[in-house]
């Protein structure tokens, strides 16, 4: 079975859980931005949670079935209509061969998660069928889907239950402001404690320049750098280091201005000092950020941040018993 693509939408991607394992050699680990709704819409349809889906941004795609299906939408509110006629969201949706899929304009976050019985089946490419459009690797010929594209589907498991939907307290909202943990460390000692502790206090914005390689934040004091001998290798500006490994999840800020959290797509490594790292709990709720959003980011310790990956791991453990 094939799904047309009638209209692609804003940048919809093929993604899955994402290519482990090569961050080492500056291929990152891309995948869905928000992992728990790629999980909750692959479950849905009675695929692995790993099974590729395709992620849209802003603006949903327009498709076309050949076959009979079972879908599901997770992920950002941004109502599902077939044929035309508005459907539940998070809920496993029966379409009919020739009724096409399509969306109303997006009312809260940022991404929504489409998944099939049977997963998109494009090609693996280094152990994932996640898109890296920069790296023109995996996904529907290493880029974003286009009008008249037709996305190869697998064989159904035949487990998925028409109708069935995640419970209403499993379904993660998107909060405005959003609060982001953060673990510092890395290079924080390079700024003044009177500028961390401000960085922690303010609020930010999340910038236009948000995309899935990383998100900007913009709106607070410019952090102070402690002063220092440059060390070789490193640039003229306060912020420069010499090079050095980005965590997935790293918090950069460039000049000391603008911070950026890096995010699926990021690059692996570069000149740029580190304030602290996102927790992993966190990291969905990026993805589902709008520009200008508010945003406050709290300092945590590694035991808080255990405590929050156990909760989450806690939370998944529910919805797969819901959705057995």
């Amino acid at each position: 079975m094939a799904i047309k693509v009638l209209n692609p939408g804003l940048l919809t991607s093929v993604q899955d859980l994402g290519r482990p394992g090569y961050f080492h050699l500056g291929i990152p680990v891309s995948g869905a931005m928000d992992r728990y709704a790629m999980r909750a819409a692959n479950l849905l349809v009675g695929n692995e949670e790993s099974a590729a889906g395709l992620e849209a941004v802003f603006v949903g795609p327009q498709l076309a079935f050949a076959e009979d299906a079972m879908i599901a939408v997770t992920g950002a509110d941004m109502p599902v209509k077939i044929d035309g006629e508005i459907q539940p969201g998070w809920t496993a949706l029966p379409v009919k061969a020739g009724q096409v899929l399509s969306f109303d304009f997006l009312t809260a976050g940022a991404r929504i998660y489409i998944a099939v019985a049977g997963g998109i089946d494009v090609p693996v490419a280094l152990g994932s069928r996640s898109t890296y459009p920069i790296g023109a690797l995996g996904g529907f010929k290493g880029r974003a889907i286009a009008r008249d594209d037709e996305l190869p589907v697998g064989r159904p498991s035949g487990r998925a239950i028409s109708g069935r939907g995640v419970p209403d307290d499993l379904r993660r909202e998107n909060p405005v402001p959003v609060e982001l943990r953060i673990l510092p460390g890395l290079y924080d000692h390079r700024v003044t404690k009177a500028s961390l502790d401000r960085f922690f206090d303010e609020e930010w914005k999340v910038a236009p320049e948000a995309d899935r390689m990383g998100y900007r934040f913009r709106g607070g004091t410019p952090l102070e750098f402690n002063e220092r001998e440059q060390p070789f290798g490193a640039g003229s500006d306060p912020s420069n280091i010499v090079d050095s490994c980005y965590p997935y999840g790293s918090v950069q800020v460039p000049g000391g201005t603008e911070p950026i959290i890096l995010h699926r797509d990021a690059v692996s490594g570069g000149g740029y000092f580190m304030i602290g790292t996102v927790i992993s709990a966190d990291m969905d709720l990026i993805g589902q950020l709008q520009p200008n959003t508010p945003a406050r980011f709290r300092r945590v310790t590694m035991e808080q941040a255990l405590e929050a990956r156990h909760a989450r791991a806690a939370m998944l453990d529910r919805l797969r018993k819901a959705l057995q």
